[in-house]
């Protein structure tokens, strides 16, 4: 199987199953002399983790990473950082049910028809829970680029948004509530719905939005790597994200010219940001942000109608532990993808010094 590693100096290569064994990665090209703080490393992966509330999937597993290569007294030597995350919680016979059906919107499908044979655990390599080994690589990208914030936070669930800009909220607040809204009030609503949305055995959709600030000018490449084209693949290769959106975004496109020109200032910075920190690939020294939406998880506890690997039509109806909104564990998920794309660009920017 193709298609397991991401990034081009700052490499990532993930492994592993949603029941086997462990996940695990490799990450390449970390430079040496970086003094991981591991605290750091285990809160982000407490962030993504199973079990955390009552509004996400009660599997419950403790996703303490074991380094096994690349850090030497708590520094990286430069080397390949190898890591595994045991699976301690596995439940594969909730599964069996699975075996011979597909999911209506899931993965279950083409993997079969793709590959021949699927791992019908919890969809295998296909569950979210791979993005584990993202939070870890990128919790170290953090670290690497530790002068650039990353804030990433639910923006709407269903039809509840947010209807403030970013720099009216506190980020400091997103971990205040079980959804990872900065807006406590709507945050309330949130969580009330999803558990609403949960009793009915049905799941929904929403969207985070991120926001990186103190990124130098310079990150990106022209043509084909322009750092909204990489933010974009990053975060649409994501489980269940259906929309990358970044500055103005879709708005933008219902705008003249006159309205949407960033004016500069005289020290390069801009009167406005709708070009959202990125111009021409490149970013400008403005705030970067963008919104990824995630469409409602497939795995729903009610009957539907599907078909099975013969092609007969027949009734399923989910069962086992899952997310009735996955935004909230997403947060941390979109900022570790954010920080492999700045890290690899910024590591690259280094080769033109």
């Amino acid at each position: 199987m193709a298609g397991n590693s991401y990034g081009t100096l700052f490499k990532l290569t993930t492994f592993g199953e949603s029941h086997g064994d462990a996940l695990g990665g490799i990450i390449d090209g970390c430079p040496p002399g970086i003094h991981l703080d591991f605290e750091a490393i285990q809160f982000e992966m407490n962030r993504r983790k199973p079990g955390q509330s009552t509004i996400v999937t009660q599997r419950k597993e403790a996703d303490e990473v074991q380094f096994l290569s690349g850090i030497f007294e708590g520094v990286t030597t430069g080397t390949p950082i190898g890591f595994i995350i045991p699976n301690s919680n596995q439940k594969p016979t909730d599964y069996a049910h699975l075996k011979e059906a597909f999911r209506p919107s899931h993965a279950d499908f083409t993997y079969e028809k793709k590959y021949g044979i699927r791992d019908y655990r919890g969809g295998g390599r296909s569950s979210a829970r791979e993005t584990a080994c993202r939070v870890v690589a990128g919790a170290i990208a953090k670290q690497v680029i530790s002068s650039i914030k990353i804030n990433a936070f639910v923006s709407s669930v269903g039809s509840l948004f947010i209807d403030k800009p970013y720099q009216e909220l506190d980020f400091s607040k997103i971990e205040n509530n079980p959804v990872r809204c900065p807006d406590e009030k709507i945050a309330a609503l949130m969580e009330d719905y999803i558990k609403e949305i949960r009793k009915q055995g049905d799941t929904v959709g929403g969207t985070i939005t991120c926001v990186i600030q103190n990124a130098p000018i310079g990150l990106g490449e022209p043509v084909f790597d322009k750092l909204h084209a990489e933010l974009g693949k990053a975060m649409l290769s994501i489980n269940a994200v259906k929309g990358f959106e970044f500055g103005s975004g879709f708005c933008g496109a219902q705008m003249k010219g006159s309205e949407h020109n960033d004016l500069f200032n005289a020290d390069g910075t801009t009167k406005s940001n709708l070009s959202g920190g990125i111009q021409g690939g490149i970013s400008n020294g403005m705030d970067i942000y963008f919104r990824v939406a995630f469409k409602p998880v497939a795995t729903i506890m009610q009957k539907q109608e599907t078909i099975d690997n013969e092609g007969n039509i027949v009734e399923l109806e989910g069962k086992g532990r899952h997310d009735p909104c996955v935004v909230p564990r997403a947060v941390p998920i979109v900022e570790a993808m954010a920080a492999l794309v700045l890290a690899d660009f910024f590591l690259l920017n280094k080769t033109y010094k």
